[in-house]
């Protein structure tokens, strides 16, 4: 049986229509509401590819319910910045070489925009402790960590 419910994503209502009950939010994300910047890879939450904030929170997007999310705040990597002006982080990563083929740097920069709120100078540690539930198969993380840290610096104004 199929349902009729609304999503709050990226700060507009979207109504998700012949929806099942048992569809994950990647899933209602990309297939339903034509959001496709987070990817599905896994779909076991291993891989960090399918990130989005549900109120705040920082999830895998496989492994939450649809339904589940009704009544909470969604934002997705369309919603991190208007289009045509890259976030601050966003930025960083195009600056940094961080980007490679681009399948997990939404995931990366989902979970680097969720660290700096929390913190604000985070050291390298805690970013590559952060960071790990984020699978990049095209580099060694360095410029991940470089992008990192350059918008935390940024962001202190520290030059």
């Amino acid at each position: 049986m199929s349902e009729i419910y609304q999503l709050h994503v990226n700060g507009e209502s979207r109504d998700v229509l012949d929806a099942s009950p048992g569809e994950s939010l990647l899933y209602v994300l990309r297939e339903r509401l034509g959001l496709m910047g987070s990817k599905g890879a896994c779909e076991q939450g291993e891989c960090g590819s399918c990130s989005v904030m549900l109120d705040e929170q920082l999830v895998c997007g496989c492994l939450v319910l649809a339904a589940g999310a009704v009544g909470q705040r969604i934002v997705t990597i369309e919603g991190i910045a208007p289009v045509g002006a890259p976030s601050d982080v966003q930025q960083a990563f195009v600056d940094a070489g961080a980007v490679q083929c681009g399948f997990c740097t939404p995931g990366l920069i989902m979970a680097t925009h969720s660290l700096l709120e929390r913190s604000p100078s985070p050291s390298e540690m805690e970013i590559r402790e952060e960071l790990s539930g984020n699978v990049c198969r095209c580099t060694g993380y360095g410029r991940i960590i470089d992008a990192v840290q350059r918008v935390a610096v940024a962001r202190r104004g520290v030059s």
